[in-house]
């Protein structure tokens, strides 16, 4: 994550040489065509090639930056000798939009909320200002919005995400990630708990271990916040084993439940307006193009699915209804109906393959999918 970047591929090539040699024969003189999902930001100059622009969660492999990715990936696998071909290059969210489509041809557009998150989303072409007059066959472009990197003025944050991002590796970037993901919300709750500890004796003495960052993993946050036990004897094993605060009162404990409930049900509520910012672009959400977001109910509602992918929302109950609630306030019961969230799994890989597949010019009998 932090050497150079003929290391990193190098690594990648060498696992696919394992994956290939245990699944079919590595001297197979037929080109097996690769879907490469690379999920970071990149400027995309062709369907099959792009540079990374910067990169992001803890990746810091400096001579990789502004250099082509595919290449560098079909350099390693030349090294390894894998008679394949990088024939698309995708982000995650692109993957999980192909996949979603493929089984939904109502998807629209696509939602990565795990340790980080991103969107993308279907829009036609004399929509994108930055085409500069690209056309495409289709007259329609996927849009991978590195929603992550998203800030507002109408996004007010808190002392903790100030305090979080002044002390994150990559401060004044990704605001609308650290606010939402599960590789920060976790942290968030842990620096409430610390100030409240800093400032009551709430929590007893302050535990040395309230001052370690991301010591509160987020699975172990929604564990708390999930815990149905009279006691609350989950709040209380986490408090002890992971942040050295041990015999709290329920009331204390009842405490941290509500944190973790605050901080949960903020990060929902944020990814479902920026779902909602995306149906009020194509116009989805019911308003027929109107601003200031008024409903018409001439209108007729088309049935529009919104593929999901990541840990936080399908592991996450709490986290999952809060998001359903926002839409539902947002939009309206009458317009929220006719939209559908839809799970995918592995849409990064699987849709990956499946644009493989589609941008073959080949003879699909010559061809082996991986």
């Amino acid at each position: 994550m932090t050497g150079r970047s003929e290391d990193l591929f190098d690594f990648i090539a060498s696992s696919l040489y394992q994956f290939v040699e245990k699944n079919d024969s590595v001297q197979s003189p037929i080109t097996k065509l690769l879907g490469f999902t690379f999920s970071f930001p990149v400027k995309q100059t062709s369907v099959s090639s792009g540079v990374l622009i910067k990169w992001t969660k803890g990746f810091a492999i400096r001579d990789m930056v502004e250099k082509e990715v595919a290449g560098a990936l079909q350099q390693a696998l030349t090294r390894k000798g894998l008679n394949m071909r990088v024939s698309v290059l995708v982000n995650d969210t692109v993957g999980t939009l192909a996949l979603g489509h493929y089984h939904d041809a109502d998807t629209v557009a696509a939602v990565i909320i795990g340790t980080g998150t991103n969107a993308c989303y279907w829009e036609r072409t004399d929509a994108i200002i930055k085409c500069q007059g690209l056309l495409t066959t289709s007259g329609g472009m996927v849009v991978n919005m590195e929603w992550g990197n998203f800030w507002s003025s109408h996004l007010p944050r808190t002392s903790y995400d100030i305090e979080l991002d002044a002390e994150s590796p990559n401060p004044n970037d990704q605001g609308f990630e650290k606010m939402i993901s599960g590789m920060y919300l976790g942290d968030i709750v842990r620096r409430v708990i610390l100030r409240m500890s800093e400032e009551s004796d709430v929590f007893g003495p302050v535990s040395s271990r309230l001052y370690l960052p991301f010591t509160l993993r987020t699975p172990l946050m929604a564990a708390m916040h999930e815990d149905d036990s009279p006691e609350l004897t989950q709040v209380a094993r986490i408090l002890k084993d992971v942040l050295d605060i041990p015999d709290i009162p329920l009331k204390a404990r009842k405490l941290v439940v509500k944190i973790c409930d605050v901080v949960t049900r903020r990060a929902a509520r944020l990814a479902a307006a920026g779902i909602v910012g995306i149906l009020k672009k194509i116009g989805r959400d019911g308003s027929g193009g109107i601003t200031g977001g008024r409903s018409r109910s001439d209108i007729k509602m088309r049935r529009t699915a919104v593929a999901v992918e990541g840990s936080l929302y399908t592991q996450y109950t709490m986290f999952r209804e809060y998001l359903h609630e926002a839409l539902n306030e947002i939009l309206g019961e009458d317009i929220a109906r006719h939209v559908v969230v839809i799970v995918t799994e592995d849409g990064s890989g699987t849709g990956a393959a499946l644009l493989a597949a589609s941008h073959s010019s080949e003879n699909v009998n010559n061809i082996q999918l991986i």
